[in-house]
């Protein structure tokens, strides 16, 4: 399989639904004349045009709006947030309106539309700029939450998304438009609501998702050059969220550590914890520990970007004392 860049993976699932289906179309801040802000959309207006590749006003509120009433009337828009920091502003179009037309017009409209853009935190660019939003989001019922690692996931849950009769938030990261994967070159779809087993391991499970997944699989390294084997599990969807998929990893490992970009208190871990103690509570060895970042702000100073997100280090260190090593 060839490899291609995180962005070319997302461009590739939008221009190939885009192709299959004309209710597909794009909208978004520099989504048209500058190629995205993030080159995900990189020629795709030469190809399509500008009534199905459009830049919008700066008004979040605005076009989220647009594309509601525009699915609500049988299009099937995705809209691109040049961050979700940004679509805070228009989240009374998501949890109001997006949300809740299927069940308000008593399954008459339904709102196929995909929200998607980068989440999380991107290096120094202040508190306002660096919140991870997957539990927000995941607590609104009538949406589904998608949050990838890798450019292959990316493509296919991009697809599937865009296909589905619900909305969808689709989490990415500006740290990982560049990152280079594996992507089939014919068609596939990546079924939502399926967790992938990044690495098979018998000790302890370490559950994470986008770019903690980084963290996950560097401390994974590290633990096996002390005999540890840690079996990596990668969310993908948050909403549905793979129960089945963690409870199994759980039951053959007895243990199980979390790590993730959210603020603690009811974090997307704060859900998985609950669920292990509830349905593997026989299983486990130990307490189901999470590490998530810091209960705080994440300001400019890189000493305190570093304090604020989760590390290789110290998820090593929350495993071993999951294991009770005492070094």
């Amino acid at each position: 399989m060839p490899e291609i860049a995180f962005r070319q993976a997302l461009r590739e699932a939008l221009q190939e639904e885009m192709r299959r289906d004309e209710r597909v179309f794009l909208m978004g801040e520099e989504v048209a004349q500058y190629n995205g802000a993030y080159k995900v959309s990189q020629g795709m207006l030469d190809e399509f045009g500008a009534k199905r590749v459009i830049d919008t006003p700066i008004a979040e509120l605005g076009f989220a709006a647009i594309a509601v009433g525009a699915a609500t009337n049988g299009l099937r828009p995705v809209v691109e947030f040049m961050t979700w920091n940004f679509a805070v502003l228009a989240l009374d179009q998501i949890l109001n309106h997006s949300a809740k037309m299927l069940s308000m017009s008593g399954g008459h409209f339904g709102n196929p539309i995909v929200f998607r853009g980068p989440n999380g935190s991107a290096g120094q660019l202040g508190a306002q700029h660096s919140q991870a939003f997957e539990s927000w989001y995941a607590n609104i019922p009538g949406l589904k939450v998608i949050s990838v690692s890798n450019p292959y996931d990316a493509k296919g849950l991009l697809k599937s998304a865009i296909r589905d009769d619900d909305p969808v938030v689709f989490m990415e990261s500006e740290v990982m438009y560049g990152d280079l994967g594996e992507v089939p070159e014919e068609e596939y779809l990546i079924p939502i609501g399926k967790a992938r087993i990044a690495r098979e391991g018998t000790d302890v499970t370490l559950i994470s998702y986008n770019k903690m997944m980084k963290v996950a699989l560097g401390a994974a390294e590290e633990l096996a050059k002390e005999g540890i084997s840690a079996e990596v599990i990668d969310l993908r969807t948050i909403r549905p969220l793979d129960h089945e998929t963690i409870l199994n990893s759980v039951k053959k490992t007895n243990r199980c550590v979390i790590v993730e970009e959210q603020w603690p208190f009811a974090s997307v871990s704060s859900e998985i914890a609950y669920r292990v103690q509830k349905d593997a509570f026989d299983y486990l060895d130990a307490p189901v520990l999470r590490l998530c970042s810091a209960d705080t702000n994440m300001h400019y100073a890189p000493n305190l970007v570093a304090a604020y997100l989760p590390d290789v280090a110290r998820t090593v260190k929350m495993v071993k004392e999951a294991m009770y090593i005492k070094k």
